[in-house]
């Protein structure tokens, strides 16, 4: 029987830039590619990633991209999702100031 936990989130960045931050936010974990759907082969288990790219957020003159991002963990237990988002987390956040 397959145990799977969804985590939708949206974040900041385009399309092309997930995907280029995607094998260091991984670790570079094996990973197939299906349109925005991305396959993860992560230690513990599988992660499928899928893409939606939604429409900028607007502040003033200023637009800022956003892609909501879903998370499936198959597997998983609650330990190792829990350190795959806290690396993927770390590895994707972006400075500021």
């Amino acid at each position: 029987m397959t145990h799977a936990v969804n985590l939708t989130r949206e974040m900041g960045c385009t399309l092309t830039e997930f995907q280029r931050w995607l094998p260091g936010a991984t670790r570079h974990a094996k990973v197939d590619h299906a349109a925005n759907v991305h396959r993860v082969h992560a230690e513990g288990g599988i992660v499928e990633i899928t893409l939606t790219e939604c429409a900028p957020r607007r502040i003033a003159s200023i637009a800022l991209p956003v892609l909501s991002v879903t998370f499936r963990f198959i597997d998983m237990s609650d330990a190792a999702r829990e350190a795959f988002l806290t690396y993927f987390d770390r590895y994707t956040r972006r400075g500021g100031g």
